[in-house]
């Protein structure tokens, strides 16, 4: 662990003094402002401008443990209670919510503590916490125990800890004298605090803000987490392409071997779909086809009343003749105009009388 103690002075004559921790011991002390790299700053408190005070204090949440500490300190304080800076330490081992333990409680005038902040900052320095003096000493099973941190003395009990003024710590201790730290013992004590404090200031709306530094490694690994997943999508696409483009050529094979199979054997080899056309043209004759001549003119004659074909006669040209019988004139022109709206060129001969109906030959090709 390495740390830099920088003790806020008392008064504002008072001069700053600091000390450096590396590996477990002090290794550094001096007045003024650490200079060089001083890595973690904890900034302490002086003991007379922080009341301390212990409660049992289930083991909540952090807000809820606040709230329940600012209603005790609120009882016990006679400013008002919005101007008041309150922190809670942590709850000891075992402690729970049917099972509370003593906790630690810290109360300063929220003025002082901004001042404190305000003035780290001028100086460039953000600290990482803000300790109580008395929180660096050792707590004692029982008795009092007291230290010298610069131009101060302070003395700390099982539950209380405070600046060392003789009317004062003659009330609280009574007949029971503090007993003074030696240097080896203080600085233990002060490595064990700074390493796990049991009791930090910044808290709530003086909590350190802490920047989120960029985690390249995590940065790249998305990166190329990313990459493989549009090369993963990529691989779908192209498998799903080569997929349809197999289905189409298996389905261009079963057409041309159906196709085929249409075809008489013997048959020029070649594109099966042209010989194929070629074949169905010459079965179903020039033009339109027998077959489709055929039926539009059945289809005119059937929707003529009076009407009946006689002959029909299929040209090599694609020539369709046919001899119609009508009842008069007018039924053989419902038939010529019916064939021509259906795309055909029609030409018709003068219609005669045989007996009593009229007999002519009609010419339907297309156009």
């Amino acid at each position: 662990m390495t740390a830099t103690l920088l003790f806020l002075p008392p008064g504002a004559d008072d001069p700053w003094q600091w000390l450096r921790i590396d590996r477990d011991a002090i290794v550094d002390r001096g007045e003024g402002l650490p200079e060089g790299d001083a890595g973690a700053v904890i900034a302490v408190a002086p003991a007379d401008a922080v009341t301390l005070h212990w409660a049992d204090i289930p083991a909540r949440s952090a807000a809820q443990a606040a709230a329940a500490a600012r209603i005790l300190v609120s009882d016990a304080s006679a400013s008002p209670i919005e101007r008041l800076h309150v922190a809670v330490g942590a709850a000891e081992a075992g402690g729970g919510e049917t099972d509370p333990r003593e906790r630690p409680i810290g109360v300063v005038a929220a003025e002082r503590m901004r001042a404190w902040l305000d003035a780290l900052a001028g100086i460039g320095i953000d600290p990482s916490a803000v300790i109580p003096a008395p929180m660096l000493l050792p707590r004692p099973d029982s008795g009092y125990v007291r230290a010298q941190f610069g131009p101060q003395s302070v003395v700390r009990g099982p539950s209380s800890g405070f600046a060392d003024e003789a009317r004062l710590t003659a009330l609280i201790t009574g007949d029971d004298s503090p007993e003074s730290l030696g240097r080896d013992a203080l600085d233990a004590a002060i490595v064990s605090a700074v390493s796990r404090p049991e009791l930090d200031l910044r808290q709530g709306p003086f909590a350190k803000r802490r920047r989120r530094a960029i985690d390249w490694r995590l940065v790249r690994r998305l990166a190329v987490l990313g990459g493989l997943i549009l090369l993963a999508t990529l691989a779908i696409d192209v498998v799903r392409i080569a997929k349809y483009s197999a289905a189409a050529d298996a389905a261009d094979a079963r057409a041309e071997a159906i196709a085929r199979d249409g075809l008489p054997r013997g048959a020029d080899q070649g594109d099966a779909d042209r010989l194929l056309a070629e074949r169905l043209a010459r079965l179903r004759g020039p033009g339109a086809g027998f077959t489709a001549t055929a039926a539009a003119l059945s289809s005119a004659v059937r929707g003529v009343a009076g009407t009946e074909l006689v002959a029909l006669t299929f040209e090599p040209n694609g020539t369709l003749r046919a001899t119609v019988a009508a009842e008069g004139e007018a039924q053989a022109n419902q038939i010529v105009a019916r064939l021509r709206e259906a795309g055909f060129v029609v030409t018709a001969s003068t219609f005669e009388s045989n007996g009593q109906r009229l007999r002519g030959d009609v010419t339907v090709a297309l156009p």
